[in-house]
Formats: structure tokens, C-alpha cells, sequence
């Protein structure tokens, strides 16, 4: 925590992670194919850093790039791939399910927290949320299927995620109580401060990632090191 704020960072690879280790980071969301908005990370990119590094992570649980409306067969492998990561000790899943009006699915939304509270994780509801047209109505139902925190950029077209942090902060007010709100989807290092502050959540979200020669999205260490100076300064 910095300046009375939880940072997670998103990464995609087991060397980023294990450069988190270094700075004040509350919470990793673990990914593969950054490239895509994040997919499933292997379990063996889990396990192994469970075994090298004490920040809580949480797991990316999504199949396939594209929207979030998803059929049986995908379902069964996502429940299958949540199942084995909180075996793994998965500290959250991360996930998002709707339906073709996109609205939340309920029963899959509801099956899935229950699955991830058997093992004493958070369940958290990704920025699919953002896709839905009455984000009230889908706070509430999401608070009524115990989901513990949303990510989401306030409905803000990537990446800017400013226009968004005064619905965040609305959200917030109405129901931060029974459910956090975590602000993410285009923050750098010169607008960190400003979501912080107006979304008012105490926690932010951020990738902090360039396009390394290999031809892959990692984590930009020089970046991150700015966003916590940054937010050191406030």
C-alpha cells in the first residue's frame, strides 16, 4: 500500500511477477495474453509463483478473447480452470459472465462465487461489467450474489478512464459498503493520481505495460516506478 491506497498491478508472465516482489504492491491479477484484454494464465505460472513470492494473486478465469456471453462447453472448462487454480491457492478469480442482451448471468455468476468462497477467495467481477447498460441494477444483483469487488472504468472507453471515475465514485458511495469498486482500465502515470482521487475507492488498478522486443506486452519497471512516486506524492 502506498499513500493509504491499494495497488494492484496486471501482469502476463512469471518475471514480471517476480519484479512485483520488489515494490509495495498489494495484489497481482495474473494473466496470459495481455495482448487479447488477459486470458487464463497456466497453472503452472500459478504455482510456480506461489512458491516465490508472498503478494496475494488472483487469477484471470476467461477462455477466449472476445465478448463474454459464453456456451456450455466454455463454461464447463472455465469452472474446471477456476476449480484448479483455487486448488493451487489462487488468492481471487477474476471473471465476468453475461448473457447475449448483456446483461449478468445470473445462475453461472452465482455458481462461480460459490465455488471461489468454498475456498476462502475473492470472487471479483471484471470490466465486463462495463458492457452493462444499467450498472445500478447490476451492482445490486452482484451484491445479492456476494461478488467482493468489481473492476471496472466507470463505462470510459479505453483508455480514458477519467470520464469514468465520477460514475466510479457514484457507485462507490451507493454501494461501497457491501462491495469494492476497483478503478482500472487506462491508468498511467499521468492521470494515476486524478482516478485516485476521483474515484475515490482507496485502491487502483494498473498494467504499467510496453511492447518488448520479443514482441510481447510486459511490465514497463521504469513506469511502475513513476505511478508510485506519483502516488507517494498525493
Amino acid at each position: 500500500m502506498v499513500n493509504n491506497t491499494i495497488i494492484e498491478i496486471c501482469i502476463g508472465n512469471v518475471s514480471d511477477a517476480l519484479t512485483l516482489s520488489k515494490y509495495p504492491i498489494d495484489r497481482i491479477e495474473l494473466n496470459s495474453a495481455l495482448e487479447l484484454g488477459g486470458l487464463t494464465p497456466t497453472l503452472e505460472t500459478l504455482k510456480y509463483l506461489k512458491k516465490h513470492i508472498s503478494i496475494p494473486i488472483c487469477c484471470m478465469d476467461r477462455i477466449r478473447g472476445g465478448d463474454f456471453c459464453y456456451n456450455e462447453n466454455e463454461y464447463e472448462v472455465m469452472f474446471a480452470d477456476a476449480e484448479n487454480m483455487l486448488k493451487e491457492k489462487a488468492d481471487g478469480i477474476v471473471f465476468g459472465f453475461l448473457n447475449e442482451d448483456k446483461t449478468i448471468n445470473y445462475e453461472k455468476t452465482k455458481e462461480m462465487v460459490r465455488l471461489i468462497h468454498s475456498c476462502n477467495a475473492e470472487a471479483v467481477f471484471h470490466k465486463a461489467f462495463d458492457e452493462i447498460e444499467d450498472l445500478d441494477k447490476a451492482c445490486e444483483t452482484l451484491i445479492k450474489l456476494g461478488v467482493d469487488r468489481i473492476l471496472t472504468s466507470g463505462k470510459a472507453v479505453y483508455p480514458d478512464i477519467l470520464k469514468g471515475c465520477e460514475t466510479i465514485n457514484s457507485l462507490n458511495k451507493k454501494y461501497g459498503n457491501k462491495l469494492q469498486f476497483l478503478p482500472g482500465g487506462g491508468v498511467r502515470t499521468d492521470n494515476v493520481c486524478d482516478v485516485i482521487k476521483i474515484a475515490n475507492t482507496g485502491q487502483v488498478h494498473m498494467t504499467s505495460k510496453k511492447e518488448f522486443p520479443g514482441g510481447y506486452p510486459g511490465l514497463d519497471e521504469d513506469q511502475l516506478q513513476v505511478m508510485i512516486k506519483n502516488i507517494a506524492s498525493m
